[in-house]
């Protein structure tokens, strides 16, 4: 079991920055994948950014050129550093894991709000 706890949501206007964390602990030396996905009201749940162990990210087309994922691997976290935020980029964000092994994300935190008034 890996367990996640996201940080950093919260109420921006448009155009400003917000970085959300993520910290993983349990099962961490079986983690591969670290990841973001988000939520908007009546929507389906969408990939944000996603990171390998190694460092490899992989971005959303919405996104890129806005949003950087890093990750810290002697801290388990994850990081989202969003700027430039749009109206569009309200939505509950989540943390995701994926095990080594696997190709899905099956390990999940919370989630945080991030609310992006125009």
């Amino acid at each position: 079991q890996v367990q996640l706890v996201e940080s950093g949501g919260g109420l921006v206007q448009a155009g400003d920055s917000l970085t959300l964390s993520c910290a993983a602990s349990g099962r961490i030396e079986n983690v591969h994948g670290m990841g973001w996905f988000r939520q908007a009201p009546g929507r389906q749940r969408l990939l944000v950014a996603t990171i390998n162990r190694s460092g490899s990210a992989i971005y959303a087309d919405a996104v890129k050129g806005r949003f950087t994922i890093s990750r810290d691997n002697a801290k388990n976290t994850v990081y989202l550093q969003m700027d430039n935020l749009k109206f569009e980029d309200t939505a509950f964000y989540s943390c995701g894991v994926r095990p080594y092994g696997t190709s899905d994300y099956i390990y999940w935190g919370q989630g945080t709000l991030v609310t992006v008034s125009s």
